[in-house]
């Protein structure tokens, strides 16, 4: 049980020596670096245009740096475990300054956008988001540079379900297997025997039907188990306290609703409406996190989930107060991690092959023995 909770928040293998045993031997990418990074804007255009397509977005500016009072900031989890860079803006002698800091996810932001921006309901915004999370363990799939394509939709009460939340969560699908074959025709040699393509079909499944599956397993342990046996799937229901008393991953009280109640399709009483996409990664052989998604809170889940995480101050934070009061629109949205994509899609051992930023000597050195070309 210790374990379970250890696995609960905190990404990461958490030593260089386990890492040194995940990263694949004899590894030849198939791709050069020129290669890699033409790849990777053919990726990067296909998934932008037709996410916009699918889900009815348009394309907006978003911020590297927020008010620390607007509360607009995520800290990802409800641990405290994940906390942003600070920092103060002296701003005109220190007589009028401001409090800052990096962001750590545009979650929050891209609702108040929703507003700012005029959407109705059913139009949405993408974003090409660019954030820093300087708690990471630095590892194959985690850097402390972020970059994501961050939506967000502007929803109905009546589609605050988990039929809709599915229908969108297709269409992501739909656009990432997309991408696949988009930069399979262009490069070839991507499409190989030794590295299974990305299936078709996306299956579905609720964290609580994992747990009863390997009722023993700390989580991540789980999901590696699960995407072997299926190796694309959408976990749902993330947040929720599970019956051995641990929720499947921390998730934030503010954003996702994970305490609303829901009926599986057998008719069992579930909770939550948000989830994440995983595949297997046949480089590294292990679970690989493309999304993070769900239908946000509406006032009443708001003040469940921040009693629950013994959170309640934050309620007088202007974002927190807006959906209190109604003055938000009700949304869907969620994260797709750009490098993490590419990772799968071009079939790359380390997440620094298709991204540029910094890395520990010790991380350098031990990819570099096993032929993998970390972008300095």
């Amino acid at each position: 049980m210790a374990d379970k909770k250890a696995d609960l928040a905190g990404p990461g293998i958490g030593n260089y020596a386990e890492l040194e045993k995940i990263l694949p031997q004899n590894y030849s990418s198939l791709l050069s670096p020129k290669q890699t990074q033409l790849a990777t804007y053919a990726a990067k255009d296909y998934i932008e245009e037709n996410l916009c397509k699918e889900l009815n977005l348009i394309r907006v500016t978003v911020p590297l740096i927020v008010d620390v009072e607007s509360g607009v900031n995520d800290y990802l989890d409800r641990d405290g475990s994940r906390t942003p860079i600070q920092f103060h803006i002296t701003n005109d002698h220190n007589k009028n300054p401001m409090d800052a800091q990096v962001v750590q996810a545009a979650t929050k932001w891209k609702r108040t956008a929703l507003k700012q921006f005029g959407m109705k309901t059913g139009e949405g915004l993408l974003t090409d988001m660019r954030a820093v999370r300087k708690d990471y363990f630095l590892d194959h799939d985690h850097s402390a540079y972020v970059d994501q394509w961050d939506w967000e939709l502007a929803i109905t009460k009546e589609q605050r379900n988990l039929k809709f939340l599915k229908q969108d969560v297709q269409k992501i699908w739909k656009v990432i297997k997309g991408a696949e074959n988009h930069v399979q025709k262009k490069f070839p040699q991507l499409k190989t025997d030794k590295y299974p393509d990305l299936p078709e079909e996306l299956t579905f499944i609720h964290a609580e039907d994992i747990l009863e599956m390997y009722p023993d397993l700390p989580r991540k342990q789980r999901e590696t188990q699960i995407v072997q046996k299926y190796p694309a799937i959408f976990i749902y229901g993330i947040g929720w306290v599970l019956k051995d008393g641990y929720p499947h991953e921390i998730r934030a009280a503010d954003y996702d609703d994970w305490v609303i109640e829901t009926t599986s399709d057998d008719g069992r009483a579930m909770h939550g409406l948000n989830g994440d996409i995983l595949v297997w990664n046949p480089v590294t052989k292990r679970r690989h996190e493309l999304t993070s998604m769900g239908i946000r809170v509406n006032a009443e889940t708001l003040k469940k989930q921040l009693e629950i995480t013994g959170q309640l101050d934050f309620i007088k934070l202007p974002y927190h107060q807006a959906i209190l009061k109604n003055e938000l629109p009700l949304s869907i949205g969620g994260e797709i991690g750009q490098s993490r994509t590419f990772m799968s899609l071009l079939k790359k051992a380390h997440i620094g092959e298709v991204s540029a930023t910094v890395w520990p000597k010790i991380l350098k050195d031990m990819c570099k023995k096993k032929n993998i070309h970390v972008i300095d």
